[in-house]
């Protein structure tokens, strides 16, 4: 039996959450929860301070460095919370 292919899979739920709002609604909750526990404010102030001792200031750099620095700091309460939130989603989608 052939895979499938895994770039339509996502494809497939990302637009059937966005199409029924569930999409906004996880964004939300992770917009909340990193800004509960400070992970925003924090991420902001290191990336500032970046910025300004970045000589020439280069937008690709500075989210290059952003992202490798800040993905692995995500809290984990707020990733269980919201993958606990996706699976829910997509189960609800794919009965």
């Amino acid at each position: 039996m052939p895979q499938p292919d895994i770039n339509y899979l996502y494809n497939e739920i990302r637009r059937r959450l966005v199409e029924s709002g569930d999409w906004d609604l996880i964004r939300s909750v992770l917009s909340a929860k990193l800004n509960e526990s400070g992970w925003i404010d924090d991420v902001h102030h290191k990336s500032k301070e970046t910025a300004r001792n970045m000589d020439p200031l280069s937008f690709k750099q500075l989210h290059a460095e952003f992202v490798a620095r800040t993905e692995p700091t995500v809290p984990l309460a707020a990733k269980r919370e919201v993958s606990a939130l996706i699976r829910q989603q997509i189960e609800k989608h794919f009965e």
